[in-house]
């Protein structure tokens, strides 16, 4: 009996101040519903905006259960990479099932944003979805100096993450949907003056078709 249940128990990943999140299958189920799958309208969004294009090599910071990564590296061909990071150990392992089973070459592993296991300039695009708000500010600031370590020069930064709705209305249902924290620490305005000052350039930021998310994007200077 212990072993047909050892799967369940929660995996420890690596320390972090930062929300982690282990509800694996809870969050796929409810992926699938917001259009974040492989196959999702929001997932198609994202990899159009973010402009991921044969060859490239992408890295996916807070990967979740893989499946922006996975539709990256559809992008990015056979020729390119993608590459997905997530603190959580249990999102990690379903995503290498769902790389196997659809034979993909995306690479997964347990990482954190604030400490990036992949050398300089080893990047031509990070990308992130509803990550940044489960970080407080600091280690925001610190996630942002990471990815710009990482990116090689003219290499780019393309985020999408939670927007707080203007409507009370909407606003007290997605309240009671996702709770306070997630409002509290979503701010997404406030993150292009982080990306400046963490040397990013071009920084713009804007609305996506999704009421409830918005974008931020900034380039890593060329030598």
């Amino acid at each position: 009996m212990h072993k047909n249940h050892k799967h369940l128990e929660k995996v420890k990943g690596p320390q972090t101040t930062g929300a982690t999140i282990h509800w694996v299958p809870q969050y796929d189920f409810f992926a699938g519903l917001m259009g974040l799958g492989v196959k999702g309208s929001n997932t198609r969004q994202v990899i159009g905006m973010a402009q991921v294009k044969p060859g490239d090599k992408v890295l996916d910071v807070g990967c979740g259960t893989g499946d922006l990564t996975l539709a990256a590296q559809n992008a990015a061909g056979p020729t390119g990479l993608a590459c997905g990071i997530d603190p959580a150990p249990e999102g990690i392992a379903v995503a290498q099932g769902k790389a196997g089973r659809l034979n993909s070459a995306a690479k997964f592993s347990v990482g954190l944003i604030e400490k990036i296991d992949f050398p300089d300039a080893a990047f031509d695009l990070a990308i992130s979805r509803l990550v940044i708000h489960h970080l407080p500010d600091d280690l925001k600031r610190q996630g942002f100096a990471e990815v710009f370590r990482v990116l090689k020069p003219g290499g780019r930064l393309f985020m999408v993450d939670f927007k707080p709705p203007s409507s009370p209305i909407l606003k007290h249902l997605v309240l009671a949907a996702v709770g306070h924290r997630m409002m509290a620490e979503s701010r997404v305005w406030e993150v292009p003056q982080m990306l400046a000052e963490a040397g990013f350039v071009e920084v713009t930021s804007g609305p996506t078709r999704s009421m409830l998310m918005a974008f931020v994007s900034g380039r890593k200077p060329a030598d």
